[in-house]
């Protein structure tokens, strides 16, 4: 089973942006649109889930992104959502998952292709950038110790697994009551190997109303 499906997380309330930061205006369509044309422009991409904080415009979407296979309300937390859009998933067909936040609205088809490849190499592979700034550990107000940045990476989405990987980690993690910060750290956890493939600094994540100016700046360069 080679069948890629991509879960396209989309279920936040966007608190620290103001408003749900993936429906907002980034040139001539909102956030979200620009990562879910990616995806259905794939030619290795056959499905995809989309998971959004309600069941708004469901019709819509599938008209106008025919890969949508289906719309899904999210959870009250990131991984109750990926879990929900995992539920969703054909079993029976699909042996890779892409994991993608939605707002990250300048993923291209190269860093797709990527983790896919890697993604069916390994069976868990996530894109990753190098740390420019220098990061320190801070307690109380005071350094403790200086991290060496060489050997640190910032994560970025899709994320890709294999469908028994994914469903080992995703299962265990609910048994468990246990949240991590990404799908990979879920992975990890089980102790399978996460694969590391070259991210792009371009592929932002929207958190703030200044990303929606730089993802713009980097559009127009």
């Amino acid at each position: 089973m080679n069948k890629v499906t991509a879960i396209v997380v989309a279920a936040g309330e966007g608190q620290r942006f103001g408003a749900p930061k993936q429906f907002a205006p980034l040139k001539d369509k909102a956030v979200l649109e620009w990562s879910l044309e990616c995806f259905q422009t794939h030619i290795q991409v056959a499905d995809i889930v989309l998971v959004l904080m309600r069941d708004i415009e469901k019709e819509e979407y599938m008209r106008r992104f025919p890969k949508i296979v289906s719309v899904v309300t999210g959870g009250k937390h990131r991984q109750d959502s990926v879990f929900a859009g995992f539920g969703q998933v054909d079993p029976q067909e699909t042996g890779f998952v892409l994991i993608h936040d939605g707002v990250r609205p300048l993923v291209d088809h190269a860093l797709l292709s990527r983790v896919i490849r890697a993604t069916k190499e390994s069976g868990a592979a996530i894109p990753v950038v190098p740390l420019e700034d220098t990061v320190k550990v801070v307690e109380g107000g005071k350094i403790l110790r200086t991290l060496d940045r060489e050997k640190l990476r910032r994560v970025q989405t899709p994320q890709g697994f294999s469908y028994p990987i994914l469903k080992a980690a995703l299962e265990q993690a609910r048994e468990d009551d246990h949240y991590g910060t990404d799908e990979a750290a879920l992975v990890e956890r089980i102790g399978r190997e996460v694969v590391l493939v070259e991210g792009d600094p371009r592929n932002i994540k929207i958190t703030t109303p200044e990303d929606i100016r730089i993802a713009e700046a980097l559009l127009e360069d």
